[in-house]
């Protein structure tokens, strides 16, 4: 009963978005603000059906209704109770289903908390994200019903795959799905904004906090996913290039590029085009990676669904509204021009600097995860590009982002002047070089990731804090440090979102340039060294789990003859996914990760143990921590929350 009710809130919520979708927009073009107020109780009353539809798949989830076609492919009555509800959304039509349902919070909180924008580009902003729900509902309702019914139910389940059984991936689809969607409101004002022929400074200060709850979102789940690939998948890597992986890096990159155009529009009404653009293309790189997880054109361990219809209708949709979207910006062309000018040496400029190298690197990543597609399709060719060319291609950008960083935030608006506004920087660079060279000097044969990796750090963390005290001005300490505490909220994000960054470059130049690697036959009691560290495999035993079981090792470290800790890593087997996983035992500290996968058993006797020391690996999470962190202070400050200037004189509407 509660199922039924549950596809009936679905398609109850899909004639909603429809008036929705029509209504106020047809109200915002005459004029008729009746019509107009549609938009916010329908938001509302879409996202309650479209939640009550999501918890009636999730009660079928936990009570193992095994009706249910999803339920019975991807749970089972054994599986822990977490594991029950987070499978809601470990799947295909669960996590379309959630999909939708973030859609339609986005478009209920712009319904609560858009006072202060005017009626019609309210209104036009709910008919457009109610129009992405249209889209995604006919999706799920003609495609991916979660509510579809097997004639004969079976006694059990075949269980979620054992690789999505962990926290890390229990959290890691929610967020990223919150950044992913919470893209979809800049492209809906975007949208608005240029069917109302208006961008403007008070357009740059409503599009931008949503734009950084989406960047936010976006870095706590990719961060999320990292993590769970670094210690669940047993390969001791945290990043891998993989196209799942790089669908969700390239809205982040464009979402940060959107961040900081919205902050130029905002200050100097200068870069409105840019901004435009950047919210279509954020929103429709989203779009890419939901037609590359669920269309089986690209093979990935991350991959929701393999069903080439799915992914053609996912194609239609993205053709549809990005192929809308930049029509509508070719004809609104005349509507965007710049009030404000700056010269060549000023923030702005930096500030295109900046939102150009994000937008190439984007290009950089796009053209290697569709390559291997476009040369089996023209050329016949079957290619592989892995982590090399990424890392040949894509670094360089970030290291020229690195470096611009701290001297775009020195520089002052309109025009300045390179040399003096850099003075207090070049103390701080000096050191950075210093610290780059004394990286360099004390290392032997490595490479120069590690000492290019310090030097930015210490130059984006030198740069922000050199900044902040910019800002406190002249006179005693005592002043400064009170004119410090006060500084608005959004500058004390930007500077722990920029240090957050250095320190995650810290992080991953740390790990590439000094992980230490050993795989050999370990043998029970026989000491073995690496590194500086002496390890003893104890013992070798056969454990049972909740719903798998497990061969776990003993094995003791030791430094110098001191006991540091004894690891547990595993290796389980899900009898009833009939599917193996690694599970590393890691000791970790701020200086390195300890990281142990133990492998089969040998002919000759022993076992297979890979060992890995990486240094620094920790700093990368502590980065991302730190960037979330400064764009949660962000989203605090009152600027934000109050949309000072949102009733400035309205500008003349484009014919």
């Amino acid at each position: 009963m509660i199922t039924e009710l549950g596809h009936f809130a679905l398609l109850l919520a899909l004639g909603v978005a429809l008036i929705q979708t029509v209504v106020p927009l047809v109200g915002a073009a005459r004029g008729w603000h009746s019509w107009m107020a549609v938009a916010e109780p329908a938001a509302t009353v879409q996202f309650v059906l479209i939640a009550a539809s999501f918890g009636a798949l999730t009660w079928a989830f936990v009570t193992s209704d095994f009706s249910l076609a999803v339920v019975t492919a991807n749970s089972h009555s054994m599986k822990p109770m977490i594991y029950k509800i987070t499978g809601t959304w470990g799947n295909h039509e669960g996590s379309m289903l959630l999909w939708v349902l973030i859609v339609a919070l986005f478009g209920a909180m712009a319904a609560w908390f858009g006072g202060q924008l005017p009626a019609s580009l309210r209104a036009r902003v709910l008919s457009v994200q109610a129009a992405i729900g249209v889209a995604f509902l006919l999706f799920i309702l003609l495609t991916s019903n979660p509510f579809a019914r097997l004639a004969v139910p079976p006694f059990d389940g075949q269980d979620l795959n054992p690789l999505l059984q962990d926290p890390g991936l229990a959290f890691h689809p929610p967020f990223l799905y919150l950044g992913y969607v919470g893209l979809s409101m800049a492209f809906s004002f975007a949208v608005a904004a240029l069917i109302e022929g208006r961008v403007d400074a008070a357009w740059g200060r409503w599009v931008r906090p949503w734009t950084l709850a989406a960047w936010v979102f976006l870095t706590i789940g990719i961060a999320l996913g990292s993590w769970w690939a670094y210690y669940e998948l047993g390969w001791g890597g945290f990043w891998f290039w993989d196209p799942v992986e790089n669908a969700s890096f390239m809205p982040w990159l464009l979402a940060a590029a959107l961040l900081h155009s919205a902050i130029v529009v905002e200050k100097r009404e200068a870069l409105k085009s840019w901004t435009i653009l950047l919210a279509i293309l954020a929103f429709g790189f989203s779009l890419i990676g939901t037609f590359i997880v669920r269309s089986g054109l690209l093979t990935s361990v991350h991959a929701f669904a393999n069903d080439p219809d799915r992914g053609v209708f996912i194609l239609a949709i993205m053709a549809f509204f990005m192929g809308g979207a930049l029509v509508l910006f070719a004809l609104r062309a005349g509507a965007m021009e710049a009030k404000g000018v700056f010269g060549v040496v000023s923030r702005e400029s930096a500030l295109v600097v900046n939102n150009l190298l994000l937008a190439v690197s984007c290009f950089v990543v796009f053209v290697g995860t569709m390559w291997p597609l476009v040369a089996e399709m023209f050329f016949d060719r079957k290619l592989t590009v892995g982590p090399p060319f990424f890392d040949a291609a894509f670094t360089p950008f970030m290291v020229a982002l690195g470096l611009v960083l701290p001297i775009g935030s020195a520089l002052p608006w309109k025009r300045g002047g390179i040399g003096r506004s850099t003075t207090p920087l070049k103390l701080a660079f000096a050191l950075a070089v210093a610290i780059g060279g004394l990286v360099w000097a004390v290392q032997t044969g490595n490479s120069l990731i590690g000492p290019i990796g310090m030097f930015l750090a210490a130059w984006l963390l030198m740069g922000t804090a050199i900044d902040l005290a910019q800002r406190t001005g002249r006179g005693a300490l005592r002043e400064r440090l009170g004119r410090l505490a006060r500084l608005p909220r959004a500058d004390w994000g930007k500077a722990v979102a920029h240090a957050g960054l250095g320190i995650t470059m810290l992080g991953i130049a740390g790990l590439t340039a000094y992980t230490v690697e050993d795989i050999r036959v370990a043998q029970v009691d026989e000491p073995f060294t690496v590194g500086d560290y002496d390890m003893t495999l104890r013992e070798v035993n056969d454990i049972e789990g909740p719903n798998y079981v497990a061969t776990r090792a003993i094995i003791d470290v030791a430094r110098d003859g001191e006991f540091i800790a004894t690891l547990a890593p595993e290796r389980r087997f899900y009898p009833v996914a009939q599917m193996p996983t690694t599970e590393a035992a890691i000791h970790q500290n701020l200086a390195r990760d300890l990281y142990l996968v133990i492998g089969d058993p040998q002919v000759g006797g022993g076992w297979a143990v890979r060992t890995y020391i990486k240094a620094m690996t920790n700093w990368i999470w502590i980065g991302c921590a730190l960037m979330a962190l400064g764009g949660t202070l962000s989203l605090t400050d009152r600027r934000f929350r109050v949309a000072a200037g949102a009733r400035k004189a309205k500008a003349v509407p484009a014919e």
